[in-house]
């Protein structure tokens, strides 16, 4: 089928059907970002749009077809995925989006309130009149372009179908954000999150644990926390930091002027941001990078139950932190408890021994694996 995919989407959104809005990041200028780089930002058009749409609309009755050739029920199945796999690939990402239930869609790509609004609420409304099924429409956006729209041009999206905005905070202490050269204030990503709330829609805020390194990790902790408990958004999802070759931040590391923070040293930064957070939103830890995952919660009622998992992680004695650590990072487990299988156990204990014979250092073998995950 001939529509345009944009590079990513959040982990949240799996389930989702992507369309193309604008193209790559108009800002593109963070340090810790490696996914735009080299490329130019563009606004798609709305008549490039709807065709896509309309392609998708068309792949999506073309598996209906072939789901009722296989059941006469016409429900999208396993064996019609296969069959699709076999016989028309290019409709696999429809086909999935069907069997999920067909309800939600992602606005790909990094900034997509940069289109005026009248033009995103067409595309809006052609999407639920194409797709009838779909309950949730989603986009990402940068709270500097938030901040420029007005409530009522929120509030005129969310009424055209738009559900939810993603937001990268990333982090609330200015200097930090300065540093990473994120291009806004605490105070402007305050602003904007309370204009996204108050025009109604569900606002999604993304922190990087981690992003402030050995030298700003208590600060980047703390005001993160009084950034968010202000804006009090619906979801806070943490990511941690990690790197690969094509992040600028990378060259400051090999320079030395940023030193990256080991597993041990970001879950004691995770507790200090949540013991200061304050709010009625859910945290969700929805990435492969957190070390431990099942910190997620509601936030007024959890915190306690929340915080309880990170204690139990930090008082473990050494050998079992680096144990967790390495085996997590390398998919053996996914949570503590996972180490009371004694065969998985020992399987991690071999490869740290391993480690340790041939002269490696555990910490910085972490470190570069991390980037393989993003």
């Amino acid at each position: 089928m001939n529509f345009e995919q944009g590079p990513i989407r959040p982990p949240s959104e799996a389930d989702s059907l992507f369309v193309r809005v604008t193209r790559n990041c108009p800002w593109n200028k963070c340090l810790f970002c490696h996914v735009y780089k080299g490329k130019k930002f563009s606004r798609r058009s709305v008549e490039e749009i709807k065709d896509d749409i309309l392609a998708m609309e068309r792949g999506a009755s073309r598996v209906e077809s072939y789901a009722l050739k296989i059941d006469s029920s016409g429900r999208i199945t396993r064996e019609v995925l296969e069959y699709i796999y076999h016989h028309e690939p290019n409709l696999l990402q429809i086909a999935f989006w069907l069997y999920r239930g067909g309800k939600n869609v992602f606005l790909q790509d990094g900034d997509n309130l940069t289109m005026p609004a009248d033009k995103l609420a067409e595309i809006l409304i052609f999407i639920r009149e194409q797709f009838p099924t779909v309950e949730r429409i989603t986009t990402y956006t940068r709270a500097k372009t938030a901040g420029r729209r007005s409530v009522a041009e929120l509030a005129m999206l969310k009424e055209a179908g738009l559900t939810r905005v993603h937001v990268g905070l990333e982090t609330g202490y200015n200097p930090l954000l300065d540093y990473m050269r994120k291009g806004i204030t605490a105070e402007e990503h305050i602003e904007a999150g309370l204009k996204i709330k108050e025009a109604g829609l569900s606002l999604s805020e993304y922190v990087i644990l981690g992003l402030g390194g050995r030298s700003m990790w208590k600060e980047h902790a703390l005001e993160t926390a009084k950034v968010l408990s202000k804006i009090d958004p619906n979801f806070i999802r943490l990511r941690t930091l990690a790197m690969r070759e094509d992040i600028p931040l990378l060259e400051k590391v090999h320079l030395g002027e940023f030193q990256l923070s080991n597993d041990d040293e970001i879950v004691v930064e995770e507790k200090l941001l949540l013991e200061n957070l304050h709010g009625t939103g859910y945290l969700v830890s929805d990435h492969i990078l957190n070390l431990l995952e099942d910190v997620e919660g509601n936030l007024a009622r959890d915190k306690t139950s929340m915080l309880k998992i990170i204690d139990n992680y930090l008082s473990l004695p050494a050998e079992e932190r680096a144990n967790f650590c390495l085996g997590r990072r390398l998919g053996i487990y996914r949570y503590m408890r996972d180490m009371e299988d004694a065969e998985r156990y020992e399987q991690v204990s071999k490869l740290r021994r391993h480690l340790i014979e041939t002269g490696q250092d555990q910490d910085e073998f972490l470190i570069q694996y991390r980037g393989n995950f993003i």
